[in-house]
């Protein structure tokens, strides 16, 4: 995890600082609804890489959003899911859900 100094003062660049990329809210968006193999996320969001998607989950356990569960079996079996603190940013990603939905709505 960041340490607070590492923090940008506001609290809203601090959010977007950790979830602020595409990949990481679609992969929170995914991680929601159960945990996930790392190959199921890759072929679940559409045109990103296997390094995006290693970086982009790496910074997120280090930041405490998400764990990574290692069954350690043969063949390999690891698994990835929300921890209790990125639980705490499925408010944020339901409402933009929902205003995504209201735009598309809109006679523009």
């Amino acid at each position: 995890m960041k340490t607070k100094d590492e923090l940008p003062e506001c609290p809203v660049a601090t959010t977007v600082s950790l979830i602020g990329s595409k990949w990481k809210l679609l992969i929170i968006r995914n991680l929601k609804e159960r945990p996930w193999r790392f190959n199921e996320l890759q072929r679940s969001l559409e045109g990103i890489s296997q390094k995006v998607l290693t970086e982009s989950l790496r910074q997120m356990i280090d930041d405490g959003l998400v764990n990574r569960i290692d069954f350690k079996s043969n063949p390999p079996h690891v698994e990835y899911s929300l921890s209790d603190i990125g639980k705490n940013l499925l408010p944020i990603i339901n409402i933009m859900s929902d205003f995504g939905n209201y735009y598309k709505s809109l006679d523009i």
